[in-house]
């Protein structure tokens, strides 16, 4: 659920670079300061995204500074943040939260246990605040939990089920604007649920657990396939994207949305590519 929404550092020019920090460490000041300091070790790229989307679109007060890091204490900081860094990090616990549930259930993990049992109290905090979302998003989560469970093999039925999640969690407010940030939510989160599963597969056939892409594999063009119907998730989403009037640090935002999140993808199918090719060789 984590990690696909990320910046490509090395396509960006140095105040792009600097701007996008400054805007990751007012979201963890943000998390630090609404849930507590240990709430930052759940601090996200993706929500940091979020938040500077957010703020783009609805341009609010920013309030800037610089601070010494609480977990790098001998450096200074600059931040940046708004109004829209309280909601992001907001639900920065809650995806934390639902996913270190989702891995007890999945794994029994001890270390997703006990991510569950620190964030129980934020997460508590965080629903009665976003009491309507929370509901949604639990209502999400539970259709693709049941689709999982009836080891549904449907690619469509599971990514939208994420898709209504992600797109939930993106329309921060009931108004003019929620349609297309819920139609960009919804792209992205088509898109982080089939890299997930394309990065799972192999570990999830292993455990006998249902991988809505594991039909699929044996294709000769598995691969190229994947990378098809991952180009059409997020193309639907650059469509939404555009069609929101962004200015500010809109250039960092289309990094993200058209490099940065290919990055783990690319990762992945390298990684890949590498292992079959020293199956062949043996």
């Amino acid at each position: 659920m984590f990690g696909y929404v990320t910046v490509n550092y090395s396509a960006l020019g140095e105040e792009e670079k600097a701007r996008f920090r400054a805007c990751y460490c007012g979201l963890c000041r943000t998390l630090g300061e609404r849930h507590g300091l240990s709430a930052r070790a759940v601090l996200s790229n993706d929500m940091t995204f979020l938040a500077m989307l957010l703020s783009s679109l609805y341009e609010p007060g920013e309030e800037t500074g610089r601070l010494r890091c609480p977990g790098r204490p001998w450096r200074v900081r600059e931040f940046a943040r708004s109004e829209p860094f309280d909601y992001a990090a907001d639900m920065n616990i809650a995806f934390a939260y639902f996913k270190a549930a989702d891995d007890v259930h999945d794994d029994k993990s001890p270390a997703a246990m006990a991510m569950k049992r620190l964030l129980a109290g934020r997460m508590a905090r965080v629903e009665r605040l976003w009491p309507e979302k929370i509901a949604r998003v639990r209502e999400a989560i539970a259709a693709l939990s049941a689709l999982e469970e009836a080891g549904a093999r449907d690619i469509d039925a599971a990514a939208n089920a994420m898709g209504a999640l992600f797109g939930e969690v993106y329309a921060w407010r009931e108004d003019f604007w929620r349609e297309p940030l819920q139609a960009l939510g919804a792209a992205i989160g088509r898109f982080i649920y089939l890299c997930d599963a394309y990065e799972d597969r192999e570990a999830d056939e292993k455990k006998g657990l249902a991988n809505p892409l594991s039909a699929y594999a044996s294709r000769p063009d598995y691969e190229e396939f994947a990378q098809r119907v991952l180009t059409m998730m997020i193309s639907e989403g650059a469509q939404a994207f555009e069609l929101l009037p962004l200015e500010r640090d809109a250039a960092i935002l289309r990094n993200i949305l058209y490099s940065g999140v290919w990055s783990r993808w690319a990762l992945l199918h390298e990684r890949r590519g590498k292992r079959a090719q020293r199956r062949t060789t043996k």
